[in-house]
């Protein structure tokens, strides 16, 4: 069997890169940035006023002006003005260009105004640069604002738009199948499911999780198992999408059928098994046009871990997407696993008086139990040992 760090590292050697495409900047929200993104002016791109007030020479408040005559009003948004002379001042607006002959901002809560003349509180902080967003101060024009592997979300679009960036290069969307293989399959719209049947839920959730992290809508196929329809269909998909995530007939029972269709299409086996639980009938490969295909186990709990673990950050990876660093949690409450594997037990999260981050164990009650994932936020990776795991072992956490 393979480790879960070889099998990491497997599927990363082999994923293809993404390619380039452009879209609107209304349109890019959750995509990944595929362009570095430089600063098209100085930010801010003038001083700008950040209070309500008037704006003055500070050296005249210095020397003791408290009195200063009106000159005129500068609102955002219009050309600057000049204040006349150190004993006048210009009303100036949040967002103002700072107007020349001025170096000082003083809020308006500060100032008294008597028809023309503004009179400056003894309170008043004065100083030069008070209240005054510095020209160039943030970003000088030509910096690097965004690198590629960014994930744009309010920040980048205002940053995007800042930089006059109508449209912009993001990392295309991979059209991808899920398909669910089994007898016992019946979809969710099925007005009645006998006894021996369940409803398909494995690729409403792959799908949902897919969606989840920002990779576009899935297709969905639900087959019997049938080797043949499978050998068919897989074909068809194939050719049709850019990567396959199969649940179910992965195994070694007689039915499983998956492995031995895939072996038929040629594809390259890079691994099949992971020591790991649940979900050790894992099966990872590229077709011989270079596609991944992912072969999951069909037990939903074994399912849905493998493609938070292994399936969401590969193809996120192939999309560029900058890696977060890990998140780390640590028991609260002892919990036994195999010995020699690798567990992954879901978990809730929640953070102690001190801000260290916390898993309580929710144990599912067979690869089966998916009710209970419901109540939970990820899951905690154990090491592979003695199985037994104390109270304030610490983790690696995958949130769903």
């Amino acid at each position: 069997m393979t480790s879960v760090a070889e099998a990491e590292a497997l599927i990363a050697a082999r994923m293809p890169r993404r390619p380039a495409e452009r879209v609107g900047i209304a349109a890019a929200t959750g995509r990944i940035l595929a362009e570095p993104i430089h600063a098209e002016r100085d930010q801010p791109p003038f001083d700008r006023v950040t209070m309500d007030g008037i704006a003055i020479a500070s050296a005249a408040f210095a020397a003791g002006r408290r009195r200063f005559a009106i000159d005129a009003v500068q609102a955002a948004g219009t050309p600057g003005l000049a204040s006349s002379s150190d004993e006048h001042c210009i009303r100036v607006m949040t967002g103002a260009i700072r107007p020349e002959g001025t170096d000082a901002v003083i809020p308006i809560e500060r100032v008294r105004i008597e028809g023309e003349t503004a009179v400056v509180d003894d309170s008043a902080d004065v100083a030069p640069g008070r209240s005054i967003h510095a020209r160039g101060s943030d970003r000088r024009q030509g910096d690097l604002v965004l690198e590629p592997g960014a994930r744009i979300g309010p920040a980048e679009a205002a940053v995007l738009a800042s930089a006059g960036r109508a449209e912009v290069a993001v990392s295309s969307l991979p059209r991808i199948a899920v398909v669910s293989t089994g007898d016992e399959l019946v979809s969710v719209e099925a007005a009645s499911v006998a006894p021996w049947q369940i409803r398909s839920s494995n690729d409403l959730a792959v799908a949902a999780s897919l969606n989840r992290a920002g990779l576009g809508d899935a297709s969905r196929v639900t087959l019997p198992d049938d080797a043949k329809r499978i050998l068919a269909e897989i074909k068809r998909l194939h050719a049709e999408n850019d990567v396959l995530i199969l649940s179910g007939g992965v195994s070694m029972g007689e039915f499983d059928f998956v492995p031995g269709v895939l072996e038929a299409l040629g594809t390259e086996l890079v691994f099949h098994r992971v020591e790991q639980k649940p979900g050790r009938p894992m099966w990872f490969g590229l077709s011989g046009a270079g596609k991944p295909i992912f072969a999951l186990p069909g037990n939903p709990v074994s399912t849905l871990l493998c493609m938070t673990r292994y399936v969401v950050p590969a193809l996120q990876r192939s999309l560029g997407c900058r890696e977060s660093a890990p998140e780390l949690a640590r028991l609260d409450a002892p919990v036994e696993g195999p010995k020699h594997l690798t567990y992954f037990v879901p978990v809730a999260l929640r953070w102690d008086e001190d801000g260290n981050e916390l898993a309580s164990p929710k144990p599912t009650n067979t690869s089966g139990d998916f009710a209970t994932l419901a109540a939970t936020d990820g899951f905690i990776e154990l090491a592979s040992g003695s199985g037994r795991h104390a109270a304030g072992e610490t983790g690696r956490v995958f949130r769903w």
